[in-house]
Parts: C-alpha cells; sequence; structure tokens
C-alpha cells in the first residue's frame, strides 16, 4: 500500500512539475509551432515516452495534419494527412476520447499507415483529444515507453492534463496573433492619416521607424521595448493633424505663434494615444520625442536619463531622417555629414549612447546587407 502511494505521489508531483513548465513556456513564447514543440519534448520526458506528436484537425477536409512530432522522422509526418476513419488518431478524433493501445502488435491497422510512412515502430500509444471551443480540434499522442513498459492510467492523467494546457495555449497564441493583427491594422490607419500631413515626399514616419529599430538591436531591450519604440516610431508625427496646412507647408521660417503650434504636435499625439490600449507606453515616448538631452527640448524640458531611452532613440532617428531628406528648404545631407552631426550634438541635443547605439546598429545592418 505505501509502495502505491509513493507511485501515486511521484506520478503527481511529474504532473504537477510538467503543468508548471508548461505554463511558463506559455508565457514565455509567442509563436505557436516554437510553443507546441516545447510542450511536446516536455510531455515526452515525463511520460518517458520515445515519440510524441500533435495533430490538428483540419474542418474543411476533415483530416488531421500533424502540427508537431518529436521524433526523427518529424519532417515526414508534416506531409502526412490522416484521415477520421483511419487509425488510433482518428478514432480518438471520431470519438472524443481517450485511448491507450499496448499491444499495438496485436493491432497493426491502428498505426500501420503512418508506420510504414516513417519506419517508425509503434509498440504502445496513448492519444488524447484536443478540445477546443466544445469541439474536438485534434489529437495529443506518445508512443512506446523507452524502458519497453506498458503505458499506465498515470501516464494518460498526465496526457489529459498536458491537451488541456495545450488547447489553452493554443488559443491564447491565436487571440494574441489575431489582436496583433487587429493593433497594426490599426497603427496602419493612424499612419496613413499621419503620412497626408507630410511635407518631405512622404515615408518619413516609416524610415523612422526603420532607424530607431535598427539603434534598438543595438541595446539590450526586449522584444516588448522594440514592439514599443516601433508603434511610436510610426505613430510619432500622428500628432501634426492638428497642425494648420498652411504652417505645416510654410516655407520660410514659423512666426513665434506658429512655433507655439507646431510645438503642441506631441503633446496632441500623446493624447490620441494614450487611451488606446496597446498604445500607452508608445504615447509616451510619442509625448518625449523632442526632448533634448540638455534638457532644452519640449514640452516638458526633461533632461538627460529622464528621458525614457525609447524617446531618445526616436530623437536620433527622426532628425537622422530629416538631415538626409530633401525639403523644400533645403537639400539633403549624405549620411557621412548627417552622422557626423549626430555625433556633434551628442551630450547636447541629443543622447550619447542612443547615437553610439545607432551608429553602430546602421554599420552592421549595412554589412549584413539589410
Amino acid at each position: 500500500m505505501q509502495k502505491l502511494r509513493n507511485k501515486a505521489t511521484q506520478v503527481n508531483s511529474a504532473r504537477l512539475d510538467l503543468l508548471d513548465k508548461l505554463v511558463n513556456k506559455i508565457k514565455s513564447e509567442n509563436k505557436e509551432d516554437r510553443l507546441l514543440e516545447s510542450i511536446m519534448r516536455l510531455t515526452c520526458s515525463v511520460v518517458n515516452a520515445a515519440a510524441s506528436s500533435l495533430l490538428l484537425l483540419d474542418e474543411g477536409n476533415q483530416e488531421l495534419l500533424f502540427k508537431t512530432a518529436g521524433v526523427t522522422e518529424g519532417k515526414q509526418l508534416r506531409r502526412l494527412h490522416v484521415s477520421r476513419q483511419s487509425g488510433i488518431i482518428g478514432w480518438i478524433a471520431r470519438n472524443g476520447k481517450p485511448l491507450i493501445v499496448n499491444d499495438a502488435e496485436k493491432n497493426r491497422q491502428m498505426h500501420q499507415f503512418i508506420d510504414e510512412a516513417t519506419g517508425f515502430r509503434t509498440r504502445s500509444a496513448i492519444g488524447v483529444p484536443l478540445i477546443m471551443n466544445g469541439k474536438v480540434a485534434g489529437v495529443v499522442e506518445v508512443l512506446n515507453k523507452l524502458d519497453g513498459t506498458d503505458f499506465s492510467r498515470q501516464d494518460l492523467q498526465i496526457l489529459t492534463g498536458v491537451a488541456t494546457t495545450t488547447a489553452l495555449a493554443i488559443e491564447k497564441v491565436r487571440l494574441n496573433t489575431n489582436l496583433l493583427k487587429s493593433y497594426k491594422s490599426t497603427v496602419n490607419a493612424l499612419v496613413s492619416l499621419a503620412d497626408a500631413k507630410e511635407t518631405s515626399g512622404g515615408g518619413h514616419s516609416r524610415r523612422v521607424s526603420e532607424y530607431a529599430l535598427i539603434g534598438a538591436a543595438d541595446m539590450a531591450l526586449s522584444s516588448k521595448q522594440k514592439q514599443t519604440i516601433e508603434y511610436a516610431a510610426i505613430l510619432h508625427d500622428i500628432g501634426k493633424l492638428s497642425i494648420p496646412d498652411n504652417i505645416l507647408n510654410k516655407s520660410g521660417n514659423p512666426t513665434d505663434e506658429e512655433w507655439e503650434v507646431i510645438r503642441k504636435h506631441p503633446v496632441v499625439g500623446y493624447e490620441l494615444l494614450k487611451d488606446i490600449p496597446f498604445l500607452q507606453e508608445a504615447s509616451r515616448l510619442v509625448l518625449y520625442h523632442h526632448e533634448r538631452y540638455d534638457g532644452k527640448g519640449y514640452p516638458q524640458g526633461l533632461q538627460g536619463e529622464g528621458i525614457p531611452i525609447g524617446a531618445r532613440l526616436l530623437a536620433v532617428a527622426d532628425a537622422f531622417d530629416n538631415m538626409t531628406t530633401e525639403h523644400s528648404y533645403r537639400a539633403a545631407l549624405n549620411r557621412q555629414h548627417a552622422f557626423a552631426e549626430l555625433r556633434r550634438c551628442a551630450n547636447s541635443q541629443f543622447c550619447p549612447v542612443a547615437v553610439k547605439a545607432f551608429n553602430s546598429g546602421f554599420v552592421k545592418s549595412r554589412l549584413s546587407g539589410k
């Protein structure tokens, strides 16, 4: 009896450990394929299986497609389609129930098609349906205990937990992907509005975004910080929508009154973006992208490290594009002269760290052919 209790404790511990690892993977991974591969590798390890696979149902033709396979023949498997009418996998998909098969040799037809295609010999298997939105969306399967023993009910419990967690993970990743598409559509719509107010021939916002990301790539910034910088860069001039065309397109120097109107555009941009949830962080960078490292910028006169690093990068990227783009009132500078001007103004107008990162990142991007 004590041995049984110890065995149950070990199994429960393994399940908790696996689910903890899965939750951490779900938090850290955004790519569906990479996430699923990680989950299946962990599952194989915990149940001591030789191979694992995850198949998703194509509702159009009602076939199951291998999404990821933890075997050496994985690439071959990803080309296979499994009918809902055939084998272990098809039975699980049709019935929406788990299945343990520990005598596959006596039931060759249950896995013969896949074994013949891959050369893998199935001795035993567990399959569990993947349930999403109340319907069977796929199957999770593990094959062959490494020690040659049979799969147990405890192994089935582990795999059932994995299937539940995997379904939640897929839904999370897909939700994030759909949200990201929606976000990008919103950003593109806003950029189109901003582009209509440009006086430099178009493309300024997108070039500033490219330049800011070149600088960000040479710094130890997280992917979230880089995403925020990208959004802020491409929307940094959205506040210019408030500036009348006769001021924005003026060829001569603005009057003091006109200059006051122009200087409000970072605040206007911030007010436009700050209540959009996924642009809240970016809106702060938009607000501060005309602050100067020496404290003589606007709208708040921030200084040095008090300016967010993303805004300091934007200031460099914005100035570089303005210098290297032809305007109605002056010719474009070549890149060499523009970089010299950035270096000259480091520690006064520009953050020296941001200038150095942009310079270094630009060189690397050109060397790599980007």
